[in-house]
């Protein structure tokens, strides 16, 4: 199991150039990439988007590519701007002549104006840089995974613990579910006792009629059934390392459905009381798995 939050760092150096390459994650319920990549590298982001999507399966990914010329392979040109020259060059000679001065503007004089000469960052061929930012971008991923395993495996042991405290309360609740039965007789008994009505025997017919269709209203075997059922899925979701987030909450908003219908047939205090209890620990259980990849 992995958590969807995370972070990882990653660099390698290359033909004089260092690439650092960082990630991080959020929770989303899909799979989402958003990759900063420098001009140079814009020819091989589909293919480093495609490494990121087949390490991750759910959450956003905020990634960071940059690159660092080292000192000796930083050959930095210098550019002509001839735009600029010639806006410089119009305008002196318009000078000149208005200040009746000679126009001897000089070639070199010209250069040492500002914009003039502009220093250009030597041109990378982003797909010879392939190797290395697969490099860099592979040690991100599996510091990011070890950081998410770690979570996970916190995780993990929050619900397991919170699964154990789920199983105590639905035994509870299937030991009470006979008595409950037992109990609506003896009320039933009581008030026709109260009514002044003849009390009719264990084994009367209109008795049982009303207990059978007491019993088949009021019964939560089905439902304690299923309860547990989803228990053992997701105690065998907790052992696995695939991801396993989608299949967790299916599981939570089912567990919910089989608890709400517990309450509203049960029609007894004290398993209301113990499905509010369900309740607010499976809301627990919700939240954490928000945080499941």
């Amino acid at each position: 199991m992995k958590s969807m939050t995370g972070y990882g760092r990653g660099e390698c150096a290359a033909k004089g150039v260092h690439i650092t390459v960082e990630l991080n994650t959020v929770n989303r319920k899909q799979a989402e990439v958003s990759l900063g990549v420098p001009p140079a590298l814009e020819s091989i982001e589909p293919e480093l988007r495609d490494m990121i999507l087949a390490s991750i399966s759910r959450g956003r990914v905020n990634g960071r590519v940059a690159l660092q010329h080292s000192g000796a392979s930083r050959t930095v040109s210098n550019a002509v701007n001839e735009e600029q020259a010639m806006a410089y060059r119009r305008e002196l000679v318009r000078l000149a002549k208005s200040l009746k001065m000679p126009d001897n503007l000089s070639l070199e004089t010209l250069l040492r104006l500002p914009g003039v000469l502009e220093p250009s960052e030597p041109t990378l061929d982003g797909k010879a840089f392939r190797a290395p930012a697969k490099r860099a971008l592979g040690q991100a991923l599996e510091a990011l995974q070890a950081m998410r395993e770690k979570e996970g495996t916190n995780l993990g042991r929050d619900l397991a613990k919170r699964l154990a405290g789920l199983r105590r309360v639905a035994r509870r609740v299937a030991r009470r579910a006979p008595a409950v039965l037992k109990q609506h007789r003896e009320r039933l008994i009581e008030r026709l006792n109260n009514a002044n009505v003849e009390t009719p025997g264990a084994d009367d017919e209109r008795l049982l009629r009303e207990m059978v269709y007491y019993t088949d209203r009021m019964d939560i075997t089905e439902e304690l059934t299923r309860l547990d059922s989803h228990f053992a899925q997701l105690e065998q979701c907790l052992r696995v390392t695939q991801p396993v987030g989608r299949k967790l909450d299916f599981l939570a908003q089912e567990m919910f459905r089989e608890i709400n219908t517990i309450g509203s047939k049960a029609n007894d205090g004290v398993i209301s009381g113990e499905v509010v209890t369900l309740k607010t620990e499976l809301e627990k259980i919700r939240e954490q798995v928000q945080n499941v990849e």
